[in-house]
């Protein structure tokens, strides 16, 4: 089973390992979904189907906090949550070096390409384009990479992936997304380490984190 970062009864948030898929895709990989609803069911006993719904979703070849709600009430909640906005997310990502401002808001305008399974960038008037903000900060400076803080401010499809894709800094090994070459197991440097949001049942605040891969950073 993943890392587990948080439970009760009706909640599981865990740590996703880079190239987990969190629910099945055309790979027929085990996903992150199987995996929680077989934890479940052994610890607890449980017989027949278990209810496990996904909260949010991180790309396949990324790491860290993936929440799923344990009813369909707490599922219900959870997504209002998420429609509202009333969720932080702040990721760590790895960035190929370039002369860039040490903080700012990217702020684009994004339509997704279902067949391609990409992102791309448009005109705001453009049809089905929806809007991606995103902060960041450079925390570290590395030979051949920038590591950045990012809040996400609104969770676009590969919306991290394709702003810094944008800016002339892609994520270190995401090849879909321009970066120079891929990395040996097919992750990318991508990694959702916090969330903060009040509890849908019992109404306190949590604050979860996650640390990343130790592979996440380079050692050279």
């Amino acid at each position: 089973m993943e890392n587990i970062i948080f439970e009760d009864n009706h909640l599981l948030i865990v740590g996703k390992k880079p190239t987990v898929p969190v629910q099945s895709d055309i790979s027929g990989d085990k996903c992150l979904l199987e995996f929680s609803k077989e934890y479940l069911k052994k610890r607890y006993k449980k017989k027949g189907n278990v209810f496990l719904g996904l909260v949010n979703r991180i790309d396949r070849p990324t790491s860290g906090l993936v929440i799923m709600a344990k009813t369909s009430k707490c599922l219900s909640r959870m997504n209002e949550i998420i429609r509202l906005r009333k969720i932080k997310k702040k990721y760590l990502a790895l960035v190929e070096k370039k002369n860039i401002k040490k903080e700012g808001v990217l702020r684009h305008f994004l339509k997704k390409n279902s067949k391609k399974n990409k992102s791309f960038i448009v005109d705001e008037i453009s049809k089905n384009a929806k809007e991606a903000i995103l902060e960041y900060k450079i925390i570290k400076t590395l030979r051949n990479y920038l590591l950045l803080d990012i809040l996400l401010i609104t969770g676009r499809h590969h919306q991290i992936r394709v702003q810094f894709s944008e800016l002339g800094t892609p994520i270190r090994g995401d090849i879909k997304y321009g970066a120079k070459r891929p990395l040996h197991d097919k992750s990318i440097s991508l990694h959702s380490k916090e969330i903060e949001f009040e509890h849908p049942v019992n109404k306190e605040i949590l604050v979860l984190k996650c640390d990343p891969p130790d592979e996440f950073i380079p050692k050279i």
